[in-house]
């Protein structure tokens, strides 16, 4: 009885019938109430509270917003400083809060400047986390912050870029450098920066504008640099080997570079920087010869592949040079080896039907012209078949054409497939360490990525040349936020 009458008091419930209970019960009931009320273990609200109540069924929600993910962003946005900076180069307190409501938005609703408008009035609580008045939000002042962020670009790379090795502790021993480029959707008549150019998209038809990046192994960028879109990878590096002093930690980092880069006129600039590098080499190497007091070393990848490291010495360079193996890479290679070998085979083919159908093409100089031009189309297999032309001395015609494969050379080739060779001027000797370093260059390639993709910068459909820079440079900003989060 003492315990249902405790039970019914906490559940706030009225017997409908009057039960009577003895004394002796009633005074237990009594003490033990007060006991729990003066404990406070249980959360029993007062009946003035109780009178206070609603019934949850009864609500209705009006203008509702997400304010999850904002507010995530917007967190990272004050440990980082941003707003504090932004007022020191001159915005104003309310060009400030626009430019955080932006960035914010940005990160967490990539989307042109008119969605991004109807978004934060329909769907968002980012203003009243920054602060800003939403009935003064319109794309026009959206496109001005954007374009007033870009003006203040250095100065904000640079805060950044202290702030974030402050906040975690960052030493950056190990720099990445590489190039991406975006297409524009339109022709860009009048644009000094939309160029066409080589796209990483395979998207022929359309300008260019390239995206240089320098990264840490974190993933945070210490400098950017927007490029004419025909720009050649390898002449890119001098304007930001100079940009990295003020922007990373002074000491002697190692630059990450990929193929495209590496010109030994690039290397040369690095070394004469004070830098260190670490490169794939452009070039394969011929005369070299494995290192006999060096170990060959496999090594398990996190696709569950196992690569082959072996050290290998050569007489023209002093550089250390590390082959690579790689089956993923090998397969690769194999498969394009055999489709450019069947489609120069059929082009061979071609021309020996032709000797043989009416009206072909039969005059020896014409076939022998017809042969060079299949060469010239498939160069890297061309050179490992013997072709044979019999022809009429008298007519000049040519009467049969044959072709074999040269097994040695073949052989050869297939024994290359998948190696690439690692070359750095780092006193590094361990091939695993040097493998480790260069595979950070993979950090580089998931900030372009996530730019690209999750950050919406492709395509890019503004007209001028001062809005697609503050169009890059505001999904730059965007995405030092998702990095920062993503790192903590």
């Amino acid at each position: 009885k003492i315990q249902k009458h405790l039970s019914d008091k906490y559940e706030q419930k009225t017997s409908l019938f009057d039960q009577e209970d003895d004394i002796v019960v009633k005074q237990y009931v009594d003490d033990f109430w007060q006991r729990i009320l003066s404990s406070q273990k249980l959360d029993i609200k007062s009946p003035e509270k109780l009178s206070r109540m609603v019934d949850m069924d009864t609500l209705q929600h009006s203008n509702a917003r997400e304010i999850g993910a904002e507010n995530i962003a917007y967190q990272t946005w004050e440990k980082l400083n941003l707003t504090p900076l932004l007022l020191s180069v001159g915005f104003s307190p309310e060009q400030a809060m626009l430019a955080a409501t932006q960035v914010v938005s940005r990160a967490v609703y990539p989307a042109s400047e008119l969605k991004t408008v109807r978004w934060i009035k329909e769907n968002s609580a980012v203003c009243e986390l920054t602060g800003y008045d939403m009935d003064k939000v319109t794309k026009d002042r959206l496109y001005k912050s954007a374009l007033d962020l870009y003006k203040a670009k250095d100065a904000i790379e640079s805060h950044l870029s202290r702030r974030t090795n402050e906040l975690f502790d960052l030493e950056d021993k190990i720099i990445l450098y590489d190039l991406t480029n975006t297409y524009f959707e339109g022709e860009k008549r009048n644009s000094q920066l939309a160029k066409f150019g080589r796209s990483k998209e395979k998207r022929s038809d359309a300008k260019l504008v390239v995206l240089a990046l320098v990264v840490n192994v974190e993933g945070f960028i210490k400098y950017s640099s927007i490029l004419e879109g025909n720009m050649a990878d390898s002449n890119t590096l001098s304007a930001m080997i100079d940009k990295l002093a003020s922007h990373t930690c002074p000491g002697p980092a190692v630059v990450v570079l990929d193929a495209g880069i590496a010109t030994e006129e690039n290397l040369n600039l690095i070394q004469n920087k004070g830098y260190r590098y670490l490169c794939v080499s452009r070039t394969r190497l011929k005369d070299y010869s494995y290192v006999p007091s060096r170990l060959t070393t496999l090594l398990d990848t996190k696709s569950k592949q196992t690569i082959r490291l072996r050290s290998v010495t050569t007489e023209k360079n002093t550089d250390y040079y590390l082959e690579v193996k790689s089956p993923s890479k090998e397969k690769k290679e194999e498969g394009m080896k055999l489709q450019f070998e069947n489609r120069f085979e059929q082009e061979l083919q071609k021309i020996h039907n032709a000797l043989h159908s009416k009206g072909g093409t039969k005059k020896a100089d014409k076939v022998h012209q017809r042969i060079g031009r299949a060469k010239e189309k498939y160069p890297s297999v061309q050179r490992y078949y013997e072709i044979t032309v019999s022809s009429d001395a008298k007519t000049g015609i040519a009467t049969e054409i044959t072709w074999k494969k040269d097994t040695e050379r073949h052989r050869e080739k297939n024994e290359s497939l998948g190696v690439y060779f690692l070359r750095t001027n780092l006193n590094v000797k361990e091939e695993h360490v040097v493998w480790n370093i260069y595979n950070t260059i993979r950090e580089i390639e998931n900030a372009f990525r996530t730019l690209k993709t999750d950050l919406d910068l492709r395509p890019i459909y503004h007209k001028n040349d001062d809005a697609t820079m503050a169009h890059l440079h505001l999904g730059i900003l965007a995405y030092w936020l998702v990095n920062t989060v993503r790192h903590q």
